[in-house]
């Protein structure tokens, strides 16, 4: 999730093990906790623009490095508190500030090895979206009001909403599930794999893809009082012989499109024009499949040469209308 996000659950959770007197400083030991995992951005190359993808998330993450991750944290902190906390209180607080950062991504899209180096696998539970105001501001508020009074009580509350909001996000999921099944099936088709992922922002408004044949068709679920729909795009998966047939097999470029593979969980698209390679799981608008980033692939590079990676989240007032209605459910159709 995002950096505030992370920095204030950390925090809460650091706080619930606090007493009045360091009230403030274990919160702020939780808050740099929380956010010192998202360190291993700094892991990237300027030959190699793929790096970060396969670092970020990995090893920071892993619920096994938790106890190495705390104590780097709590040894880096201790000196400047030494005089008022000991070394295992502070251990304390980075623990618990640590161990959420992991778990908190996982809950997210985006992929989180949790179980690394026993597993590759990238663990996405798709209950929350990677922003939330939702979620993080009354964490913020109960935080704040902790640090005012001096009573933890109102760190254990940030803690149920944590917990209450994140449970919401499974509850929705399994509706916006349903719901994505359904439209599935009206079309005719048995889809062969789908994910669904909270849009920006919110647990209402979903993206939906699924596959079916050799396509993937994305579409938007609005779970609110009633379930709606709004139809989409599809678009063909990936394939070398279909779209990249002159890319040689050792090229460093087709190894980076494996690795892409990897990171986007087989959600891989193409787009002619710019011969891009696209992760299909990422859009701003949610029923869309215009891309936020994948790799540039030019067969005339030298054998040796990675592929350019592309981004791209511009996004004009038309967009943002767009989204608006989706979220209100103005252009949305009730799904029979």
């Amino acid at each position: 999730m995002d950096p505030i996000s992370q920095g204030t659950v950390g925090a809460a959770f650091a706080q619930s093990s606090a007493n009045r007197s360091n009230i403030v400083k274990i919160g702020f030991i939780g808050f740099l906790a929380g956010l010192a995992p998202d360190l291993d951005v700094l892991i990237r190359s300027e030959t190699d623009p793929i790096l970060f993808l396969e670092y970020h998330r990995q090893f920071s993450h892993s619920l096994f490095f938790i106890p190495f991750g705390s104590l780097i944290v709590a040894l880096f902190i201790f000196p400047f508190v030494k005089g008022s906390m000991t070394l295992k209180t502070v251990y304390i607080a980075s623990f618990l500030g640590y161990a959420t950062h992991g778990l908190l991504d996982a809950c997210t899209s985006y992929g989180t090895l949790l179980f690394w180096p026993f597993s590759n696998e990238r663990i996405t539970w798709n209950n929350i979206s990677i922003v939330d105001p939702i979620f993080t501001i009354p964490i913020l508020m109960l935080i704040a009001i902790t640090i005012l009074t001096r009573k933890k009580i109102f760190s254990f509350f940030a803690i149920g909403w944590i917990i209450l909001y994140l449970s919401f996000g499974f509850f929705q999921y399994e509706r916006a599930l349903s719901a994505a099944i359904q439209l599935a099936n009206s079309r005719g088709h048995n889809a062969e794999r789908m994910t669904l992922k909270p849009s920006f922002g919110n647990l209402i408004l979903w993206k939906s893809i699924y596959q079916y044949d050799e396509a993937f068709y994305v579409d938007a679920i609005r779970t609110a009082q009633k379930t709606t729909w709004c139809l989409g795009e599809s678009i063909k998966i990936f394939n070398y012989q279909n779209h990249l047939p002159n890319l040689d097999k050792d090229s460093q470029q087709r190894k980076d499109i494996e690795r892409f593979r990897w990171f986007s969980q087989d959600y891989l698209g193409f787009i002619k024009e710019e011969n891009l390679v696209t992760d299909i799981r990422y859009s701003m608008i949610p029923n869309q499949i215009e891309p936020m980033w994948g790799l540039i692939i030019d067969d005339q590079r030298s054998i040796n040469e990675h592929a350019i990676w592309w981004t791209s989240r511009d996004l004009d007032q038309s967009q943002i209308d767009l989204f608006k209605g989706m979220l209100t459910g103005k252009i949305c159709n009730n799904l029979e």
